[in-house]
């Protein structure tokens, strides 16, 4: 991992998820992906990962989850904005997308939610 490269912290309880959900949303057919501030202004980026029961057992849900976590750490460091947290939500078939097509849902959906944010940032001056 080279020196510009940010490294990311977690979200790691109830409030810092619910912070996240107020925030913007982009859904694909592989995964959610929530942004908001993070709280305490600090520069970094922060990330949380869930999959709900409804996508399948706990080997489902731990084999997505560790799909996502591997997408964070392959893309946010350069797509990801600093100040920023983000939560990555499982979808019914995160676990079993090819790699390549989970990549490509992961850059489309913050390359959609950081034009919200801008559009958002200036249509409220």
């Amino acid at each position: 991992m080279s020196d510009d490269t940010l490294k990311l912290g977690t979200i790691k309880n109830r409030s810092g998820f619910l912070h996240v959900r107020e925030g913007l949303s982009f859904a694909r057919p592989g995964l959610v992906i929530q942004m908001r501030a993070n709280p305490d202004g600090t520069q970094g980026i922060r990330v949380g990962f869930t999959a709900t029961k409804k996508i399948g057992n706990a080997v489902i849900r731990n084999r997505a989850k560790r799909r996502l976590r591997a997408l964070a750490r392959e893309i946010l460091p350069q797509r990801g904005q600093p100040g920023m947290d983000y939560v990555f939500i499982a979808r019914y078939n995160t676990a079993k997308l090819p790699w390549s097509r989970l990549v490509g849902e992961t850059q489309k959906a913050l390359s959609r939610l950081d034009e919200m944010r801008i559009k958002r940032k200036t249509s409220s001056h």
